[in-house]
This record gives structure tokens, C-alpha cells and sequence, in this order.
């Protein structure tokens, strides 16, 4: 059988040679204000330029040894799916440490003495340059695919509510870089199922030669419990066939943590659930939070005080709406945000989600609410320790008891919702960034906030947090609307 295309090789060639080409500009530039400029020529005027050929031979080691590293950190590939918040925290990172290895191969190489000011220049310069270059990249691949191009054809095996569940995801993520041609089951959807709209492919046990006359380069298998028969059959049907199978899991609730392989007296064991956090990790994590909170309420005081007067003159109440939520370890605590809506908008009503449009808002709190200025008062809740500014967003006990089974352990329960507690809860969250607020899918919204907890850092807090920024900037709130 012949090897089919995967159009895998444009985008990572691309890649290699945009940084390849930013890491020279970067020497050259750096080489060029520190020696042929008046800014910094100056600390020189009495000595001899050095060569510009040695910062190019320079840069010849240079060049390899960072895209080595580059590459050996997943910079390099077709479909890499991440932001370019994401990539720009890797090549902060990768360009520090790529530094690091430069300067200490200068410091070995006495044949020539390369300036230190060149090599803080060169830091700086090759940040930009290379993500410039990403940024360059992103719109070069997303062009690609959305002419058609560079798509690596996908199908689903399987047609249960995890095989639903991709297709509206591959749905509403058109730019990823597949082509999802259609799905392989025992016999076609129902009218009414989401599954309805995508192509039948035919049975599982035509599976192996559509992956031929379809091109077909990656199979997403979508199987139930019960058909892991059929699953092994297919495996031994397709052994020799050059395509990739990824399996999604039937049982979620467990794999909905980082799953590793460790290793402990010689016995290999496989981690389906981890600590999510380090006593070291805790002291950092609550450092960084009383720290950004004191300064942001320095800083936003005076709004703060604005939008307190607003809230007072526009209706009758309090300024700021107390509601109990569920923390960390299930602990309750007092939430504070500005009120929004009507000071007995629960009266009749009880516990309920807050909706769009809810006509329980306050002229002024469909606004605060739209802009998210109504949750600033979080900040305090941070700096007593209640909550953090990065974590899952806490919930009304309520919801809680119905989310987790509490009342009726037999009854509909969303699996490993209580571990969301296993941290604090935040004021925005790895879920709510990605689009998962108010009233959408529990079920992913709680496999993000897993995510978070199990992939913790201050890093990825950090990332979070600028992408939060971004996300108010944009008009698009990145914490849930009040329940």
C-alpha cells in the first residue's frame, strides 16, 4: 500500500526557517547597535570594532544548537494548536536558556572576546524576531487551511455521545488543520443526533480499505466499553496500514486527569490522579496572589470608587453583593462582587443561573456584568486568602450539592466535580478563558479545571492571567456570569 501524504512537512519547514532567519537578524541587529550606532558606539570610541564576520561565524553555532532545543520542545510540527501567548512564553523560556548555553561557550572560547552587551541585545532582539516570525507562521498555516490546504483527513470511529461530542468540536474548530470527511459505525445516526450532519463512511469492517481509497491519515475512535472486541479486531485488521488511531476514553471521569507512568520500587505504576499542588508550590502561589491583588487594587482604586458610587445612586441596596460559595477543601466562604441586579432578585425564585439579558439586572449592572468590573471586589477575597486570581471559579453550595451527588449519590452526578476543591477557587480560570462560562458543558468545564489543578504552575498562571487581560480588552468577560 502506498504511503499516503500528511502534509506534516510545509509547516514545521516553515517554522525552522523563520527562526533560523530571525536568530541571524538578531545578531546582526545586536551587532549592529552596539558598534555602528551612536547610542552605544560611544562606550568604544578609543578601541577597534571587532570583526562583524566573528558574530557570524558566531551565530553558525548558534543557529542549531536553539533550533535543536527548539525542537526538542515541541516548537516544530503541523497542527501544534497553541496560542501565541502559549508560544510566547516558550520562547522567552527556550531564548533564555539557549543564552545561557551561548555565553558559556564564549566564556570557553579564548580566541576571540565576544561582548556581553551583544548578548543582552541579542536576548532581547531574538524574542521578538522569533515571535514575530510565529505570528508570521500563524497566519501563513491559517490560510493555508482555510483554502483547503495542508489538512491532514480525519474520521471518527464510533457514532455514541463521545463521538458526538468530537464532531461538534472539529464543528467549532474549523482552522485546526483537519478535515474531518465523516464517521464509521455499525449503521448511521438518528435524524436528530449532531452526528446527522456529518458524512457515513460506512461499517467498521470497511474501515480498512476507506483508509485508502479516502486518504484518510488519522482515525479518532470513539468506542463504548462493550465494543473493545471490535476495536481489537480493527487494530489487527489495519497492522501494516500507515495511519495514526487516537482513542478517546469511555470512562471520562477517570481520565479526566494528566495520566503518567511512574515508577516506584521497581514496580511501574500509572498515575491516573496526582497532588495538585507543592507546599513550596503554595507559598509561591500565595505570594504571587497578595502581591498582584495589593497592586491592582492600588491601582484600580479610584474605578473602584466610581463604579461604588454608580451601583449606590443607580438602585436600591448595598453596593456589594455577599453570596456563599464553596472553596477549597469544600470550605464556604463570603464572595464579594459589586451588585448587579435587583437586591431581591431572589426572592421568589431561589437558586437559579444567571442568563442573557437576565431582566433581573440593574441598568448599570448589565454593564458591570458585560465588562466584568462587577467581580474587582474578588480581589479582596484574594488577599484574605479565600480565593486565589487563578483557579477553578467557585460555586453556590446549591449547585454543589447538585453537581456532586451529595443529596442523591445515585441520581445524575457531573464525575470528579469535588476535586475542583482540591484548590483554591479563582477569579478566572484555564476554563473560562478557553470559552467555558456560565451556562455551557459542565462536563468540560470541569475536565479544564482538572487540567489546571493536575498541570499547575506559576507559569501557566501567569498565562492565564494575560489571557484574561486580553479577554476584557476584547469585550469577551473571562469569569462566569453570577449565578
Amino acid at each position: 500500500m502506498a504511503r499516503l501524504r500528511r502534509n506534516d512537512l510545509l509547516i514545521p519547514t516553515l517554522g525552522v526557517l523563520f527562526d533560523a532567519l530571525a536568530i541571524e537578524c538578531s545578531f546582526l541587529l545586536s551587532y549592529w547597535l552596539r558598534f555602528s550606532t551612536p547610542y552605544l558606539k560611544f562606550l568604544t570610541e578609543n578601541a577597534d570594532t571587532p570583526p562583524l564576520h566573528a558574530y557570524v561565524y558566531g551565530s553558525l553555532f548558534v543557529i542549531p544548537v536553539w533550533l535543536v532545543m527548539f525542537r526538542s520542545r515541541g516548537m516544530y510540527g503541523a497542527r501544534r494548536n497553541v496560542t501565541l501567548s502559549q508560544d510566547l512564553f516558550s520562547i522567552i523560556k527556550l531564548v533564555t536558556f539557549g543564552m545561557l548555553v551561548v555565553m558559556s561557550a564564549a566564556f570557553f572560547y579564548r580566541a576571540f572576546s565576544y561582548s556581553r552587551l551583544v548578548f543582552g541585545l541579542l536576548w532581547i532582539s531574538s524574542i521578538i524576531f522569533i515571535f514575530c516570525g510565529r505570528v508570521l507562521l500563524s497566519k501563513i498555516e491559517k490560510a493555508l487551511y482555510r483554502s483547503g490546504r495542508e489538512l491532514c483527513n480525519a474520521a471518527i470511529i464510533g457514532s455514541n455521545e463521545i463521538a458526538q461530542r468530537i464532531f461538534e468540536s472539529f464543528h467549532d474548530h474549523p482552522l485546526q488543520g483537519y478535515r474531518l470527511l465523516g464517521y464509521f459505525a455499525d449503521s448511521e445516526a438518528a435524524a436528530r443526533s449532531p452526528l446527522a450532519g456529518a458524512t457515513f463512511l460506512g461499517t467498521l469492517t470497511q474501515i480498512p480499505a476507506k483508509i485508502e481509497s479516502d486518504h484518510l491519515n488519522l482515525a479518532l475512535i470513539a468506542l463504548n466499553q462493550s465494543e473493545h472486541a471490535k476495536l481489537y479486531r480493527l487494530m489487527r485488521e489495519c497492522e501494516g496500514i500507515d495511519v495514526e488511531f487516537l482513542m478517546v476514553p469511555d470512562f471520562l471521569e477517570l481520565l479526566a486527569s494528566r495520566m503518567s507512568v511512574k515508577e516506584i520500587a521497581g514496580t511501574t505504576f500509572i498515575k491516573v490522579k496526582g497532588m495538585p499542588i507543592t507546599t513550596w508550590g503554595r507559598i509561591s502561589k500565595r505570594a504571587s496572589d497578595v502581591a498582584l491583588s495589593t497592586l491592582l487594587l492600588a491601582l484600580f482604586s479610584p474605578l473602584l470608587l466610581l463604579v461604588a458610587i454608580l451601583v449606590k445612586l443607580n438602585s436600591r441596596g448595598p453596593v456589594l453583593f455577599r453570596q456563599e460559595r464553596i472553596g477549597i477543601d469544600g470550605k464556604p466562604f463570603q464572595m464579594l462582587k459589586f451588585r448587579s441586579m435587583d437586591h431581591m432578585a431572589e426572592r421568589e425564585t431561589g437558586p437559579v443561573w444567571a442568563k442573557e439579558n437576565d431582566p433581573r439586572n440593574t441598568s448599570i449592572g448589565a454593564f458591570l456584568r458585560r465588562t466584568s468590573l462587577d467581580e474587582f471586589p474578588q480581589l479582596i477575597n484574594v488577599l484574605r486568602g479565600e480565593m486565589s486570581l487563578v483557579g477553578p471559579r467557585p460555586e453556590r453550595p446549591y449547585f454543589v450539592e447538585q453537581f456532586s451527588g451529595k443529596d442523591d449519590p445515585l441520581g445524575d452526578s457531573i464525575p470528579k466535580y469535588l476535586d475542583r476543591h482540591r484548590m483554591k477557587t479563582g477569579m478566572t480560570g484555564w476554563a473560562q478563558i478557553n470559552g467555558l462560562r456560565g451556562n455551557t458543558s459542565l462536563e468540560e468545564r470541569i475536565a479544564y479545571d482538572l487540567y489546571y489543578i493536575e498541570n499547575w504552575s506559576l507559569g501557566f498562571d501567569f498565562r492565564i492571567l494575560v489571557r484574561t487581560v486580553g479577554a476584557l480588552f476584547s469585550n469577551s468577560s473571562p469569569v462566569d456570569p453570577p449565578a
